[in-house]
């Protein structure tokens, strides 16, 4: 299989999926999502998904293997389990494994193989749909491998904005989740993708995710993993395909004692004027963390910024590696990678205004986090917010 290696990260085993169980009981679909029960409706709101759907233009559940409610609220947007959308749309086969080949790795080949749903959410042509669609991806069954296969379709014209919230029964010690995304932004759409990882912290998550971008189209991915996590090993590709095509990605990385995380993004700027954005904030607080970003130029007139900021507050590894490849003349790249601690004149500058030492250390680590993440509703951003200030005083 290719790429194989990369799923080695420093002080990990490889993660073999075949130690892991496909099989799960089946859960019963809801109707009303206000009947999941408490235990569970709690870990959603962890990572941004409201029971009440209050705000949201759809909501897609699945529990291990379960479609549990999948629904549209709003006209213009579809939301749906993969294998129904199947069903409804002989079309989908034309996107289906059309960017990721199920033979990349031991993970997709898995997904390829023995597949448990997946979302289809898709706007329709010129829809703006302004409220969120949101999903959940989770875990309930001890040992359960998750392989899912997702596909995002923003129609010509159209905007749309989805929040995913992963997350794992609060019993669950170990588990893999294999995600499989394919995103499709058409002609002078927009797709705003905000995912929020809370994953056990012994569950070995491994996204693979292709996103291809249409003339005029823009792609905003906010990824925020602050929580324990086993291992996380990701590195989405994103190919701007036509002319003025944008992508923006902003990442919020914490690795706690035991976490290692192998976290990248890496865009192709493959037509005229296109432009790219990566920005990550990452701190190590006893675990390990690869950064990586990379910024393909193949096309002229195109603009593209990559910046890596590490910060180190407890023993660990801080590894940033920023890539710039540019093919033609004319292309503009750039990128900042810095790893380092608290700076002491700071911490010095903020005590001498009456604030004490673990006050301003407390606050300088709160800037840093706060990335300004855009496209987020307001209760979802007040959410990120309260997240950051709970992981800061474990990190402290």
């Amino acid at each position: 299989m290719r790429n194989a290696s990369r799923d080695m990260m420093p002080g990990a085993s490889i993660v073999d999926p075949d130690q892991f169980e496909t099989e799960a009981e089946e859960h019963a679909y809801l109707e009303r999502l206000s009947d999941i029960a408490a235990e569970d409706a709690a870990q959603f709101l962890d990572v941004g998904i409201d029971v009440a759907e209050a705000g949201r233009s759809g909501t897609f559940i699945q529990m291990d293997r379960s479609v549990i409610h999948a629904k549209a609220r709003q006209e213009g947007v579809e939301v749906m389990g993969i294998s129904q959308a199947q069903q409804r749309y002989d079309w989908l086969g034309e996107y289906l494994w059309r960017h990721i080949k199920p033979d990349k790795d031991h993970f997709t080949a898995k997904a390829w193989s023995q597949p448990h749903e997946g979302y289809f959410i898709r706007s329709a042509p010129g829809r703006k749909i302004e409220q969120p669609v949101q999903s959940c991806l989770y875990i309930a069954r001890e040992n359960f491998n998750q392989n899912v296969h997702n596909v995002v379709i923003a129609e010509e014209g159209s905007s749309l904005q989805v929040i995913t919230g992963c997350a794992t029964s609060p019993h669950l010690v170990s588990g893999l989740h294999v995600g499989v995304s394919e995103f499709y932004v058409k002609k002078d759409a927009q797709l705003n993708f905000t995912m929020i990882h809370d994953w056990g912290e012994q569950v070995n998550v491994r996204p693979r995710t292709h996103v291809r971008v249409e003339a005029g189209g823009v792609f905003v991915s906010n990824y925020i993993s602050l929580k324990p996590v086993g291992t996380l090993q990701m590195n989405p590709t994103t190919h701007l395909a036509g002319e003025g095509a944008v992508a923006r990605f902003n990442s919020v990385l914490v690795a706690a004692r035991d976490c290692r995380l192998d976290v990248g993004s890496r865009v192709i700027l493959d037509a005229p004027d296109t432009r790219a954005e990566i920005i990550s904030r990452a701190i190590v607080a006893g675990g390990d963390i690869i950064a990586r970003g990379e910024l393909i130029g193949q096309a002229p007139r195109i603009k593209a910024h990559l910046e890596c900021k590490g910060l180190i507050l407890k023993e660990g590894l801080m590894h940033a590696i920023p890539e710039l490849r540019g093919y033609i003349p004319g292309v503009e790249m750039s990128h900042e990678a810095a790893v380092g601690k608290i700076d002491q004149g700071e911490i010095e500058y903020l005590m001498a205004r009456g604030v004490d030492e673990e006050q301003a250390v407390s606050m300088i680590v709160r800037g840093f986090l706060n990335v300004d993440i855009e496209g987020l509703p307001d209760a979802l951003r007040q959410k990120i917010d309260r997240i950051i200030s709970e992981t800061q005083k474990d990190m402290m």
